[in-house]
């Protein structure tokens, strides 16, 4: 009789096989394709010492029909829970929010390309990148060799999204602690989606990689001919601008229409043409929109204006929304012919909602060239705004809803006067909400008036180069891990900012120049090139683009954060030779102890700033926040010298107490551009720096305080371990304050690690390799 083997149906074995256990390219570790509860006691071993401090925009719950609840003090609501839980809770919904854009970015992208290529197409990123997928190896523990196998990625994170919503659900988590567990695993997985994202749109889109010197595109809306008919693109997904430069090569069109963008879009269809243009970040859209010079606008998702189909119509601009995340109550045109399409849009001023990319392509750019010659495109001048402000009484209303709070009415009461220097100075801090026209009593078109002082000057960006490349972590991989390379600073996230956008520019080369290692992502990445030096070059143009000391990267847009967050997982893997596959702990562990990195987002905006922030912070990443960042309700910081600063020595496996709070936080927000610089500085300090490294890394955290605050660090005495640490050129300061503080020798160690200090299946050999 026949002996029948019943399949193994446990997780487990699921997971073996999604992932391809049997391949031994590396031993698959403990936390394989990680549900909520595997990586609960990193994230609480994180907090214990980076405790959750909660600012909360407001002190009561409305989330049920129980509500609203008062959780003042001690207080709970009717489902019980207190004001800590419902922050977290509110933190989470947040980092879900986030991730689910970048994850149905991705999903958008992955469909488009499997229904074109299959989902047997192979990645390849070039000849200088071996280690693809440094986050879908080290969460999944899956090598991806083909649209496929990132497909199965994404399934994965969208199968973990169902039950970290649910945990929202009225009547379930009770804890603030837990409900922040849930948000660092939902925006771990937010960096898995990103990777999985922008690998799709690399090899599906053939975008850079492998290569660092990447074409320098214009941005600025100077850079738009208006002579010509002009598409802009507002959102982050290219599916649909892809098509569109395709169409316009197709037919010759490429001397004829002009196609510029504005948000990440921008920075999507420039890795793919360098004759696209750059617009400008968020703050310049609604700017932007209302100059009236876009023939033809085509939306796709995330960070665009709800209102934009309203304020296209008010200017004449053609209007084409192309995605189920944001069809602005439109019919649905995708059935009829492209042209009876035409035809309603340039007849009879139709917007259109059109799913087809190719289709929406074909109409966006016959519409535009249909358009243009009936349309004039002229900006008001400087002689024409005592005009438009006639009818200007100062109520100082439109300041006091500026996000900022700017002087918008002193500047329209000059302007009405003839003098337009202040309006010039609101401009170069606006961040583009529109609330001041919108509070206005007498209708004072604004946005209008600044068209006159907004000048028309372009400037470069070096266009999006994706991944880094294997070989350059080989190189810098042991100069950051030891310190020689002070650290790597990523200036990420949204152009929410406190002050003159060109600060973004100001920190960028003052990290350059000092030999950090700097790359930026997103409108930060835009804000970057929108200064000149007295040379008149940015600083794309003015420092290298290679991944090592003193180079300036443009990473890509939002989705290719992955790739800087994995660039620290590289170091670990390719410098440390930790394996990645189902290794999260040990990976993370190394970052936090050993990669001196910190992320700045210093407009950060969105619930996907949020994700990709608490992402790195579960990968032991700190990240610094703007002024407006404090609204995210939530920070991960130590209290100093008051927390216990204890960890393992890997190589004697035995606990040390270092009494050194480094990294001192996980996320934390700062008041201003110098304050930045000098807690970005401090926070690429790191426990296993060699006494060169040390003195290095205090040489820049102890000068930029003295640059920008004026004094020597009054915490200085917690990061000099043995008087090798400290710097030559401030020796003699910096012991005199050592002596007045009774400052005390620390232990130095070479292999810092947490594993060891709390509940773990990973044993202390994994970290040693």
């Amino acid at each position: 009789m026949a002996v029948v083997t019943k399949k193994k149906h446990t997780r487990k074995d699921k997971v073996n096989e999604i992932i391809r256990a049997e391949d031994t390219w590396e031993p698959v570790g403990h936390t394989p394709m990680p549900e909520i509860p595997d990586l609960r006691n990193w994230d609480m071993r994180l907090m214990k010492t980076y405790k959750p401090f909660y600012a909360p925009m407001c002190d009561l719950c409305c989330f049920c029909t129980y509500g609203k609840c008062d959780l003042t003090g001690d207080k709970r609501g009717a489902c019980g829970i207190d004001i800590s839980a419902q922050q977290a809770r509110v933190v989470l919904l947040a980092c879900c929010m986030g991730m689910s854009a970048h994850g149905g970015h991705g999903r958008h992208v992955l469909h488009y390309l499997i229904e074109k290529y299959g989902r047997d197409y192979k990645i390849n990123l070039g000849d200088q990148i071996n280690v693809e997928a440094p986050h879908i190896r080290t969460v999944l523990g899956l090598k991806p060799e083909t649209l496929g196998d990132l497909e199965k990625a994404l399934e994965y994170v969208e199968s973990q999204l169902i039950h970290l919503i649910s945990s929202l659900h009225t009547g379930q988590e009770g804890s603030a602690l837990d409900y922040e567990s849930k948000a660092l695993h939902a925006s771990m997985l937010d960096h898995v989606g990103m990777e999985v994202c922008d690998i799709a749109e690399i090899v599906g889109f053939g975008f850079p990689t492998s290569v660092a010197d990447t074409p320098m595109v214009d941005m600025g809306w100077g850079s738009i001919d208006k002579t010509k008919p002009t598409i802009l693109l507002v959102g982050h997904n290219p599916v649909t601008a892809v098509p569109i430069v395709d169409y316009i090569n197709e037919h010759g069109l490429q001397d004829k229409v002009e196609v510029g963008g504005i948000c990440c879009t921008a920075l999507e269809v420039t890795r793919y043409s360098s004759r696209a243009k750059i617009v400008g970040p968020l703050s310049r859209q609604l700017y932007f929109v209302k100059t009236g010079f876009a023939d033809v606008i085509v939306t796709d998702e995330q960070c665009i204006r709800t209102d934009i189909p309203q304020q296209a119509a008010k200017v004449g601009s053609a209007f084409i929304a192309t995605t189920d995340k944001a069809s602005y109550g439109l019919d649905d045109v995708g059935k009829k012919e492209a042209d009876q399409i035409v035809r309603d849009m340039v007849d009879n001023g139709k917007q259109s909602l059109i799913f087809d990319p190719d289709k929406a392509a074909e109409v966006a750019v016959k519409v535009a060239l249909e358009l243009a010659p009936k349309r004039k495109k002229e900006l008001v001048t400087p002689e024409q705004v005592p005009e438009l402000a006639k009818d200007h009484k100062l109520c100082n209303m439109c300041s006091q809803v500026c996000p900022n709070l700017l002087p918008v009415g002193d500047a329209i009461e000059a302007a009405k006067n003839g003098n337009l220097e202040l309006l010039a100075e609101v401009f170069s801090k606006c961040i583009g909400c529109g609330k001041c026209e919108q509070e206005c009593p007498r209708h004072v078109p604004i946005f209008k008036m600044m068209q006159a002082i907004a000048g028309n000057e372009t400037w470069k960006v070096r266009a999006g180069r994706g991944p880094v490349m294997d070989t350059e972590i080989r190189k810098v991989g042991a100069p950051i891990v030891l310190g020689t390379i002070p650290g790597v600073i990523a200036i990420v996230g949204c152009s929410n900012f406190p002050e003159e956008i060109s600060e973004i520019a100001d920190i960028v080369d003052e990290f350059a120049k000092r030999k950090y290692i700097v790359v930026l992502t997103g409108c930060s990445a835009m804000a970057a090139g929108m200064k000149k030096d007295k040379d008149g070059k940015t600083v794309y143009e003015k420092y290298p683009p290679a991944f090592d000391a003193g180079g300036v990267l443009n990473i890509g847009s939002c989705v290719a954060n992955a790739h800087i967050t994995g660039a620290a997982m590289k170091i670990a893997n390719i410098f440390a030779t930790l394996p990645l596959r189902g290794n999260y702990e040990v990976i993370a562990d190394y970052v936090l102890n050993r990669v001196g990195a910190c992320g700045l987002a210093w407009g950060a905006m969105s619930q996907k700033a949020a994700s990709i922030a608490t992402g790195c912070n579960r990968l032991g990443i700190p990240v610094v926040l703007g002024p407006h960042g404090a609204k995210y309700r939530r920070l991960y910081m130590s209290r100093k010298e008051e927390d216990d600063w204890t960890v393992m020595d890997g190589r004697e496996k035995k606990l040390v107490d270092t009494e050194e709070p480094s990294p001192e936080h996980l996320i934390t927000v700062v008041e201003s551009k110098g304050r930045a610089m000098v807690t970005m500085a401090k926070l690429c300090i790191r426990k296993n720096d060699t006494p060169q490294g040390r003195q290095l890394k205090l040489t820049h955290y102890i000068g930029l305080h003295k640059q920008y605050l004026g004094t020597l660090p009054d915490d200085i005495q917690l990061f000099v371990r043995k008087a090798s640490d400290i710097p030559i050129f401030f020796k003699k300061e910096v012991m005199a304050h050592l002596e007045k503080v009774g400052w005390k020798e620390k232990p130095v160690l070479t292999l810092p690690t947490l594993i060891g200090t709390y509940p773990s299946e990973v044993p202390i050999e994994s970290v040693v390799h």
